[in-house]
Protein backbone atom coordinates (compact mmCIF):
# COMPACT_ATOMS: atom_id res chain seq x y z
CA UNK A 1 0.00 0.00 0.00
CA UNK A 2 1.44 3.27 -1.32
CA UNK A 3 0.78 6.39 1.24
CA UNK A 4 -0.43 9.90 -0.41
CA UNK A 5 2.56 11.98 0.06
CA UNK A 6 0.65 15.50 0.62
CA UNK A 7 2.25 18.78 2.07
CA UNK A 8 0.55 21.78 2.79
CA UNK A 9 1.25 25.38 2.09
CA UNK A 10 -0.01 28.56 4.02
CA UNK A 11 1.93 31.43 2.07
CA UNK A 12 0.89 34.84 3.18
CA UNK A 13 1.16 38.03 1.07
CA UNK A 14 1.11 41.67 1.64
CA UNK A 15 -1.90 42.51 -0.22
CA UNK A 16 -5.75 42.40 1.82
CA UNK A 17 -7.11 44.95 0.10
CA UNK A 18 -7.37 44.35 -3.82
CA UNK A 19 -8.91 41.50 -4.32
CA UNK A 20 -7.86 41.37 -8.15
CA UNK A 21 -4.01 40.69 -7.10
CA UNK A 22 -5.37 38.06 -4.30
CA UNK A 23 -6.78 36.77 -7.45
CA UNK A 24 -4.27 37.09 -9.72
CA UNK A 25 -1.81 34.84 -7.12
CA UNK A 26 -4.67 32.28 -6.22
CA UNK A 27 -4.70 31.76 -10.30
CA UNK A 28 -1.14 30.82 -10.42
CA UNK A 29 -1.45 28.17 -7.39
CA UNK A 30 -4.58 26.86 -9.26
CA UNK A 31 -2.77 26.64 -12.70
CA UNK A 32 -0.77 23.67 -11.20
CA UNK A 33 -1.47 20.09 -11.51
CA UNK A 34 -1.62 18.40 -7.88
CA UNK A 35 -2.41 20.82 -6.02
CA UNK A 36 -6.05 21.75 -4.28
CA UNK A 37 -6.65 25.24 -3.03
CA UNK A 38 -8.40 25.16 0.20
CA UNK A 39 -9.12 28.27 1.52
CA UNK A 40 -8.19 32.52 1.18
CA UNK A 41 -8.43 35.23 4.16
CA UNK A 42 -7.89 38.39 3.56
CA UNK A 43 -7.46 41.01 6.02
CA UNK A 44 -7.96 44.71 5.14
CA UNK A 45 -6.26 46.32 8.44
CA UNK A 46 -3.65 43.75 8.26
CA UNK A 47 -3.01 44.31 4.81
CA UNK A 48 -2.54 40.94 4.49
CA UNK A 49 -3.94 37.53 2.96
CA UNK A 50 -3.33 34.26 3.99
CA UNK A 51 -3.87 31.17 1.28
CA UNK A 52 -4.16 28.01 2.09
CA UNK A 53 -3.04 24.65 -0.46
CA UNK A 54 -2.46 20.80 -0.33
CA UNK A 55 -0.86 18.39 -2.85
CA UNK A 56 2.19 16.42 -3.42
CA UNK A 57 5.69 18.69 -2.43
CA UNK A 58 6.92 19.06 -6.16
CA UNK A 59 3.47 20.13 -7.07
CA UNK A 60 3.45 22.51 -4.11
CA UNK A 61 6.82 23.77 -4.55
CA UNK A 62 5.97 24.57 -7.91
CA UNK A 63 3.03 26.33 -6.72
CA UNK A 64 4.43 28.68 -4.14
CA UNK A 65 7.27 29.25 -6.67
CA UNK A 66 4.69 30.88 -9.11
CA UNK A 67 2.84 32.51 -6.32
CA UNK A 68 5.75 34.08 -4.90
CA UNK A 69 6.96 35.37 -8.22
CA UNK A 70 3.47 36.79 -9.15
CA UNK A 71 3.46 38.90 -5.85
CA UNK A 72 6.51 40.14 -6.05
CA UNK A 73 5.43 41.41 -9.92
CA UNK A 74 2.33 42.82 -8.38
CA UNK A 75 2.79 43.88 -4.82
CA UNK A 76 5.05 46.99 -4.13
CA UNK A 77 6.56 46.92 -0.48
CA UNK A 78 7.60 50.86 -1.27
CA UNK A 79 3.95 51.86 -1.00
CA UNK A 80 2.78 49.10 1.27
CA UNK A 81 1.00 50.06 5.20
CA UNK A 82 -0.77 47.37 7.52
CA UNK A 83 -1.14 46.27 11.61
CA UNK A 84 0.62 42.92 10.88
CA UNK A 85 4.32 42.28 10.80
CA UNK A 86 5.78 41.95 7.33
CA UNK A 87 9.02 42.28 5.00
CA UNK A 88 7.83 41.16 1.79
CA UNK A 89 4.94 40.83 -0.90
CA UNK A 90 5.55 37.05 -0.22
CA UNK A 91 6.20 37.58 4.02
CA UNK A 92 6.34 34.25 4.66
CA UNK A 93 5.53 30.49 3.10
CA UNK A 94 5.80 27.55 5.16
CA UNK A 95 5.30 24.16 3.92
CA UNK A 96 4.09 21.69 6.60
CA UNK A 97 3.83 18.06 6.47
CA UNK A 98 0.69 15.94 6.05
CA UNK A 99 1.24 13.21 5.13
CA UNK A 100 3.83 10.36 3.52
CA UNK A 101 6.23 13.15 4.26
CA UNK A 102 8.96 13.13 7.14
CA UNK A 103 9.72 16.53 8.69
CA UNK A 104 13.23 16.59 7.29
CA UNK A 105 12.27 16.11 4.07
CA UNK A 106 9.89 19.00 4.50
CA UNK A 107 12.40 21.19 5.40
CA UNK A 108 14.43 20.09 2.07
CA UNK A 109 11.58 20.90 -0.02
CA UNK A 110 11.83 24.54 2.24
CA UNK A 111 15.64 25.00 1.15
CA UNK A 112 14.85 23.70 -2.57
CA UNK A 113 12.18 26.21 -3.07
CA UNK A 114 14.46 29.15 -1.37
CA UNK A 115 17.25 29.09 -3.55
CA UNK A 116 15.26 28.64 -6.75
CA UNK A 117 13.30 31.71 -5.43
CA UNK A 118 16.61 33.51 -4.52
CA UNK A 119 18.27 32.23 -7.91
CA UNK A 120 15.80 32.72 -10.36
CA UNK A 121 13.47 35.65 -8.72
CA UNK A 122 16.55 37.71 -7.02
CA UNK A 123 14.47 37.83 -3.88
CA UNK A 124 16.35 37.48 -0.56
CA UNK A 125 15.42 34.82 1.42
CA UNK A 126 15.81 33.72 5.06
CA UNK A 127 15.28 29.96 6.19
CA UNK A 128 13.38 29.38 9.05
CA UNK A 129 11.78 26.88 11.57
CA UNK A 130 13.28 23.22 10.89
CA UNK A 131 14.98 24.50 8.02
CA UNK A 132 16.98 27.51 9.43
CA UNK A 133 19.87 27.50 8.65
CA UNK A 134 21.25 29.41 12.05
CA UNK A 135 19.87 28.50 15.55
CA UNK A 136 19.07 32.22 16.27
CA UNK A 137 16.78 32.40 12.71
CA UNK A 138 14.39 29.47 13.92
CA UNK A 139 11.39 31.89 15.08
CA UNK A 140 10.19 33.74 12.59
CA UNK A 141 9.79 37.11 14.92
CA UNK A 142 13.53 37.33 15.40
CA UNK A 143 14.03 36.70 11.40
CA UNK A 144 10.99 39.51 10.39
CA UNK A 145 12.44 42.02 13.18
CA UNK A 146 12.99 45.95 11.99
CA UNK A 147 10.34 44.35 9.07
CA UNK A 148 10.18 46.22 5.88
CA UNK A 149 11.44 49.51 7.50
CA UNK A 150 14.51 47.71 8.55
CA UNK A 151 15.83 45.86 5.50
CA UNK A 152 18.59 48.36 4.42
CA UNK A 153 20.07 48.20 7.38
CA UNK A 154 19.68 44.06 8.26
CA UNK A 155 21.19 43.10 4.96
CA UNK A 156 24.10 44.95 5.30
CA UNK A 157 24.51 43.35 8.74
CA UNK A 158 27.13 40.27 8.10
CA UNK A 159 25.07 38.03 10.55
CA UNK A 160 22.04 38.63 8.85
CA UNK A 161 22.99 37.63 5.25
CA UNK A 162 19.86 35.59 3.25
CA UNK A 163 20.30 31.70 3.05
CA UNK A 164 19.61 32.64 -0.73
CA UNK A 165 19.30 35.15 -2.98
CA UNK A 166 20.50 38.70 -3.40
CA UNK A 167 22.26 40.67 -0.30
CA UNK A 168 21.92 44.34 -1.35
CA UNK A 169 18.96 46.32 -0.65
CA UNK A 170 18.84 46.98 -4.80
CA UNK A 171 15.41 48.80 -6.43
CA UNK A 172 14.36 45.14 -7.32
CA UNK A 173 14.59 44.60 -3.59
CA UNK A 174 13.38 47.28 -2.53
CA UNK A 175 10.10 46.76 -3.92
CA UNK A 176 9.66 42.87 -3.15
CA UNK A 177 11.72 43.22 0.03
CA UNK A 178 12.60 39.55 1.11
CA UNK A 179 10.81 35.93 1.90
CA UNK A 180 10.52 33.64 4.92
CA UNK A 181 10.77 29.86 3.68
CA UNK A 182 10.56 27.28 6.38
CA UNK A 183 9.34 24.07 7.55
CA UNK A 184 6.73 24.66 10.26
CA UNK A 185 4.32 22.74 12.65
CA UNK A 186 0.76 22.99 11.81
CA UNK A 187 -0.54 25.99 13.53
CA UNK A 188 3.30 27.93 13.49
CA UNK A 189 2.86 29.33 10.37
CA UNK A 190 1.62 32.75 10.59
Amino acid sequence: MTTTRLIECVPNFSEGRDMSIIEQIIAEINSVEGVQWLDTDPGKATNRTVVTFVGNPEAVCEAAYRAIAKAAQLIDMRHHQGEHPRFGATDVCPLIPISGVTMEECAEYARQLAQRVGTQLSIPVYLYESAASHPDRKNLSTVRAGEYEGLAQKLKDPHWQPDAGPAEFNDHVARTGVTAIGRTRFFDCL
